[in-house]
């Protein structure tokens, strides 16, 4: 019995010996193995601007043979061209719709775009990017140092203490940061030259299709980008210009009524009179184009219709009217 022991106790030694230092050997090779590659940092594809979403749905309902993919640099954009049904076209209207609308907006845009081919004007529709002004940028207040506790009392200020008049009335809320300003300034300057670059492209697409005459057609804040486009650059491409519910927007200056005396070109302004700011702001620019010896502005009241579709006729056979002078009467 002890040879067995003998025999058995160095097998058992080994035994205990061997997993203790597996263990030991394992736990200190374990954390190089748990140490991750380096991994390279996923790259993200720039979010799609919503004008950009907007003009891909489009691209999915329109015919392909009306689009047109404009260049401006390194901006490609959504444009939807209609040639006139005829052998001898009057010439082209470029479309410019307003904040939120598309290329085919289905009111004043749509409408008048597959409309105007008939009466022997081609019609070129675009796509506004997404303005920067439109956003308004987040506030960032100051987070208040910590104060110690045994600090509180000593920085609380005493009953019998009134609190300086112009911290009570609250004068900083009513100031104008001038950081915010020169900042809204900047993305209204940015907005002004994407657009502007735009129009810019339907111009000389227009000339490319050999359109004897162009006239220049916005909605609502398009009107605007439109007006301040013929005010600044002056093309002697564009022959008239026409303005269908024009609105200024928040944030733009110049507003319409002083941008609408400077065009020296015709100008037909149709508002809607039902909407009391609307007639009146139509009202400014009327006055506006008055104190101007030789202006060619003028204006079209419209009524709302309560039928969607006889409203979008009554604007189309305006504008035709206008345009087509003779077929006033049709």
């Amino acid at each position: 019995m002890p040879f067995v022991y003998r025999l058995a106790l160095p097998a058992l030694c080994l035994s205990l010996i061997l997993p203790s230092a597996f263990s030991v050997q394992a736990s200190e090779t374990a954390p190089a193995a748990e140490q991750p590659a380096e991994e390279k940092p996923v790259e993200r594809q720039p979010l799609l601007e919503r004008s950009q979403e907007e003009a891909a749905a489009l691209g999915r309902k329109v015919p392909p043979q009306e689009q047109q993919q404009l260049q401006t640099g390194s901006d490609t954009f959504l444009a939807l061209w209609k040639p006139a049904n005829t052998s001898d076209p009057r010439g082209a209207v470029i479309i410019v719709p307003g904040a939120g609308e598309t290329a085919d907006w289905p009111q004043v845009i749509g409408p008048l775009r597959k409309k105007l081919p008939d009466v022997e004007w081609s019609s070129l529709s675009i796509t506004l990017p997404d303005l920067q002004s439109d956003v308004i940028a987040p506030r960032v207040e100051e987070t208040p140092p910590e104060t110690k506790p045994a600090d509180t009392a000593a920085a609380a200020p005493d009953a019998t203490t009134s609190a300086p008049i112009e911290q009570v009335a609250g004068g900083e809320a009513d100031a104008v940061d001038p950081v915010v300003a020169q900042t809204d300034e900047e993305h209204a300057k940015a907005d002004a030259e994407r657009i502007f670059a735009r129009i810019d492209a339907a111009l000389a697409y227009a000339e490319q299709q050999s359109a004897r005459r162009i006239v220049l057609l916005g909605h609502g804040t398009g009107a605007y980008w439109a007006a301040r486009y013929l005010s600044e650059k002056q093309p002697s491409q564009v022959e008239r210009f026409v303005m269908v519910a024009a609105q200024t927007p928040v944030t733009a200056k110049p507003g319409l009524a002083e941008l609408t005396p400077t065009l020296k070109l015709a100008t037909a302004d149709i508002f809607y009179m039902d909407k009391p700011l609307d007639r009146n702001a139509a009202l400014e620019r009327l006055q506006a184009s008055k104190r101007l010896k030789g202006s060619t502005f003028s204006q079209v009241s419209l009524k709302a219709l309560p039928n969607p579709s006889a409203e979008q006729e009554q604007l189309f056979r305006r504008v035709r009217g206008w345009l087509n002078p003779q077929k006033a009467g049709e």
